[in-house]
């Protein structure tokens, strides 16, 4: 069944399937009221707010956790949720939710982004992230950033502060010191996993998605691809989608992953969704995967669910690519959908939904 077909079986206001109630108002005309009862439903699930975050998904069991580090990573969500809730409740925007949950992120050792970043062939940390408004679809990223405390910060001012929408490098850390940003020394980058992850294969030619090699699994059990990333809908119905990664370990060549790049690993568009990806980037990149969730939408009329369903069980599926998404419409509704053991998540909502979960 296409999406439009089950879309329109299950009904839509004013469809044959779904019938409206006459006006008991004889000030109101019959035929008016079904406009204004629709209105009045659409105005009440546009004021549903919620927000959802993910951590990273892979190979992630629980019976390779030790309660200790579980808890850590559940408490890391829900810190990451409390900071971007709290902004929505108070009406705030959701560029501004989205950006404050993945600082949270972002200056959490336990992931792969910002302060927890992993170590590249060199030895340094070079960090990717990506913000996108869906109201005005602006959008700002920055890739192969090194000492710039919080990656997407830096991609918030290249959105709000230029005339562009991508900023690498040496040129993205002179923007970054023109606008204030702030800069950290790499002793502050430093972990003694991710370095201990590092030296296993760093005279090597491989690469590892954060903790996604067997060499690797004699240090920590846990195997994830790290990545981090907030979407949200606010009072007014706007959404936004933020992602920031330290990407692979061992990365050579200035390789960038999905999480920066606008409709791979980060995409919004009040009209259909906002997505926040994590997984294998270069398959992500392949499948255009954000976007193509947008797409589904637009397009074939599919709900937010459908359309992240198909492309993280079957097209991502079919390219071998592993990882999941989240997601929300401009309705509140979210999905958080993975095609892997695990997914670090938590979503949170004004309808009383609150959530934090690691495994299926």
């Amino acid at each position: 069944m296409r999406c439009r077909d089950f879309a329109i079986s299950f009904g839509v206001a004013g469809s044959a399937n779904h019938k409206i109630p006459q006006s008991q108002n004889p000030t109101i005309p019959s035929q008016l009221f079904g406009y204004f009862w629709a209105k009045k439903i659409i105005n009440k699930a546009m004021s549903t707010f919620t927000l959802a975050v993910h951590g990273g998904a892979g190979t992630i069991l629980k019976e390779d956790m030790t309660p200790e580090l579980e808890k850590a990573y559940l408490d890391g969500l829900r810190t990451a949720l409390d900071a971007g809730f709290a902004i929505l409740a108070k009406g705030g925007s959701s560029i501004d939710a989205v950006k404050a949950s993945v600082i949270m992120l972002e200056d959490n050792l336990l992931f792969n982004a910002g302060r927890g970043s992993v170590f590249t062939k060199k030895g340094i940390h070079e960090m990717d992230a990506a913000i996108m408004d869906g109201e005005t679809l602006n959008a700002g990223a920055v890739a192969a950033v090194s000492n710039i405390r919080n990656p997407v910060a830096l991609a918030a001012a290249i959105m709000q502060n230029s005339d562009h929408v991508f900023l690498s490098g040496d040129g993205a850390s002179d923007f970054a010191i023109k606008q204030g940003m702030r800069l950290e020394p790499d002793e502050y980058f430093f972990s003694q996993f991710r370095y201990d992850q590092w030296k296993l294969i760093r005279d090597s030619d491989n690469f590892a998605l954060d903790h996604s090699t067997d060499r690797v699994e004699a240090l920590m059990k846990d195997k994830k691809f790290g990545t981090v990333g907030a979407v949200a809908c606010d009072q007014k119905g706007n959404i936004a989608a933020a992602t920031s990664t330290g990407g692979m370990t061992n990365k050579k060549y200035g390789r960038i992953g999905d999480s920066p790049i606008i409709g791979s690993g980060t995409y919004a568009n009040n009209k259909t969704c906002a997505i926040s990806a994590t997984g294998h980037g270069e398959m992500f990149i392949r499948a255009v995967a954000a976007y193509d969730v947008s797409a589904l939408m637009e397009y074939r009329k599919c709900s937010l669910q459908q359309a992240m369903d198909e492309v993280v069980n079957k097209k991502l599926v079919d390219i071998q690519g592993e990882g999941g998404m989240i997601g929300v419409d401009a309705r509140g509704n979210f999905a958080l959908i993975f095609n892997s053991a695990g997914m670090y998540r938590g979503v949170r909502s004004s309808d009383g939904t609150d959530e934090i979960a690691i495994y299926k």
